[in-house]
């Protein structure tokens, strides 16, 4: 089981285990995701965004960084270049020395975790970072109902999302 700690349930991050709970919790969340599409657009944006904006205060990306461990985001070209701009490199160089194709036609990096993460978890391309990293985990966004089942996905990620949809199945 995650651990919490406070009045407040906070949860202490651990990847592994975080991929367990949210394995133990599919089906209620799967149930939840129906649910909650149901809800009108405006009403479902505000409960999520209130449940982000708690957690981010309470959740410190950079005690994670799963994200970058562990998933790619899609990039576009425009992304490459940004950061091929930063790095002072052409952006053939990115391609080639870090991306593929999925089958999706999105750039996604080869292999995980990130090539520009460090071990202390900060990002040496940050102010270059592609749209999706900068998004990311995307509970701040409108229209939610349109991106469910990706935050389904990004529980086992997350514990942002984690937290978030814990919370939703409480309401």
């Amino acid at each position: 089981m995650l651990t919490f700690v406070s009045n407040m349930e906070k949860p202490v991050f651990d990847p592994e285990e975080l991929k367990q709970q949210a394995a133990s919790e599919q089906k209620q969340n799967k149930l939840l995701i129906k649910k909650l599409k149901k809800l009108g657009s405006t009403e479902l944006d505000a409960r999520i965004h209130a449940l982000h904006k708690q957690y981010e205060e309470e959740i410190d990306c950079l005690d994670c960084g799963n994200c970058c461990k562990s998933i790619s985001p899609a990039m576009k070209d425009r992304d490459i270049e940004r950061i091929a701009k930063y790095l002072k490199v052409k952006p053939s160089k990115i391609v080639a020395d870090h991306m593929e194709i999925d089958n999706e036609g999105d750039y996604v990096f080869r292999s995980q975790p990130c090539p520009f993460i460090g071990e202390d978890n900060y990002c040496s391309v940050y102010p270059a970072r592609p749209r999706a990293c900068r998004e990311y985990p995307h509970t701040d966004r409108n229209r939610q109902h349109q991106i469910l089942n990706t935050s389904q996905k990004n529980i086992a990620v997350c514990p942002i999302v984690y937290a978030i949809f814990k919370e939703l199945r409480k309401m």
